[in-house]
């Protein structure tokens, strides 16, 4: 027998038998970053430019089975209907988890009774990994339930959230002040202690540099951060690729005004056209309206709420009116004064 394994000879492994027994696991993506600052819009742009089914779910209405609200799997669900039911296609395509930092764990609730935010966690781990759902067919009735079974080994889930505070929890691990106010020693942990914290040192004056600081705690954000926040750590272990966004400052939202296809004065350039009316905007405004967003702290969502409250009279002014043009200038935007107006000279008949 010894004779037998000192003269046995390994068999010359072929490239292609290598790559063939080779498998490519896939890699789940957690978007974090401000509100507003473009994490569901990448999301919606990624489906259109990619030829693969995709589902956006909002983690805030989830909860565990058997609870009033939607259950784990109508993830799944959502995106074997965008597939038109065709399971091999569907077991190719995104899920995206919107705001998923709201299922994070609360202080003070046990886990068995944390239906909306540690509960989901452990609900959501089956199904990033990879397993076998279940999912009603869509002819199934309430008391005839036929279900098809999804493998969600090659489901790429891309999730996100604001995280709110965790640049809170960032700057205390690292012993460090935030824009020169100390974090006090004696506060909590959790989504609500550090989001409370948030705001209670936020100041309305120096929003760059906030912004600026923000960004540079996001960047060296650990593991243990989020699971400070409330995050299990089984829950985050299964998201390799972590990328904070970074805020959105006054040059970043006057392109955003401006550039798109889509853009929003473009929108309301339209708007008014169809009344055969010219609308202008100074680039002094546009710097005006996107410093006003700032201060809100809303990132791109901000600049639709300022454009309809200057827009909303000439909106009323303008229809069936001899009004040519609407001029908004940066007096206009900082309320000293009201929209600029041209009017069609109409000759009186005598």
């Amino acid at each position: 027998m010894l004779s037998l394994c000192l003269n046995y000879q390994l068999p010359k492994q072929d490239l292609h038998t290598t790559s063939d027994s080779v498998h490519l696991d896939k890699s789940n993506i957690l978007l974090l970053g401000p509100t507003g600052s473009g994490k569901t819009l990448l999301a919606q742009t990624l489906a259109k430019c990619l030829d693969v089914p995709f589902a956006i779910c909002d983690c805030t209405s989830l909860t565990q089975a058997g609870y009033v609200g939607e259950d784990i799997e109508s993830v799944i669900s959502k995106l074997l209907q965008d597939a038109n039911y065709n399971i091999p296609k569907a077991q190719q395509g995104i899920v995206f988890l919107d705001e998923v930092d709201k299922i994070g764990a609360v202080p003070g609730i046990h886990q068995l009774r944390d239906v909306g935010g540690e509960g989901v966690q452990q609900g959501l781990l089956k199904l990033l990994e990879g397993t076998i759902v279940n999912v009603p067919e869509r002819s199934s009735r309430r008391y005839r339930v036929d279900t098809i079974q999804v493998d969600t080994a090659n489901i790429l889930f891309v999730a996100s959230g604001a995280f709110n505070g965790l640049e809170k929890v960032v700057s205390r691990r690292k012993n460090e002040k935030y824009l020169g106010f100390g974090t006090t020693s004696d506060m909590g942990s959790g989504r609500r202690a550090v989001a409370a914290a948030g705001l209670a040192h936020s100041s309305g004056d120096n929003i760059d540099e906030e912004m600026k600081e923000k960004d540079r705690l996001l960047r060296s954000l650990e593991t243990k951060d989020l699971i400070e926040f409330g995050m299990i750590p089984e829950f985050i272990g299964r998201f390799p690729v972590v990328l904070p966004l970074h805020s959105l400052n006054e040059d970043m939202l006057v392109r955003i005004l401006s550039e798109p296809q889509n853009a929003l004065l473009t929108q309301y350039k339209m708007l008014f056209a169809m009344d055969k009316c010219d609308f202008t905007v100074t680039e002094a405004a546009l710097r005006a309206i996107a410093h006003k967003a700032n201060q809100r702290k809303t990132g791109a969502r901000g600049l639709r709420s300022i454009l309809e409250q200057l827009l909303l009279e000439p909106m009323y002014e303008v229809p069936h009116s001899n009004i040519i043009g609407v001029h908004i200038d940066k007096e206009v935007v900082n309320g000293k004064k009201g929209p600029e107006y041209i009017r069609l000279e109409i000759e009186s008949q005598n």
